[in-house]
């Protein structure tokens, strides 16, 4: 599993036991990749399942609300952490 700059676990839940995470932290990591990895987090959930995304790439700001928005998923809040820091809170949108 991948960690972030203070070494903590960017998907916390075990993969290999096909536990996700309800959440990613994704500070440290440049466009496009904060955008890839929410994809694919959102791709192993249910529909209607939340996913709270933390990321500090300027543009995944306005990459995860396209991402949203053209995968049918519902952005619940977004939170202005400081810096170029931001919380996205989503909803997974219904399988296509």
């Amino acid at each position: 599993m991948e960690k972030t700059a203070s070494g903590e676990d960017r998907m916390a839940g075990d993969p290999e036991k096909g536990v996700a995470a309800d959440a990613l932290d994704l500070r440290g990591l440049k466009c496009p990749l904060p955008a890839m990895w929410t994809e694919r987090a959102l791709a192993e959930r249910r529909p209607g399942a939340r996913l709270t995304v933390t990321a500090d790439d300027p543009l995944a700001r306005l990459d995860i609300a396209h991402l949203c928005a053209v995968g049918g998923h519902e952005t619940l809040e977004v939170e202005a952490l400081g810096g170029t820091a931001v919380r996205f809170v989503i909803r997974r949108g219904p399988d296509a």
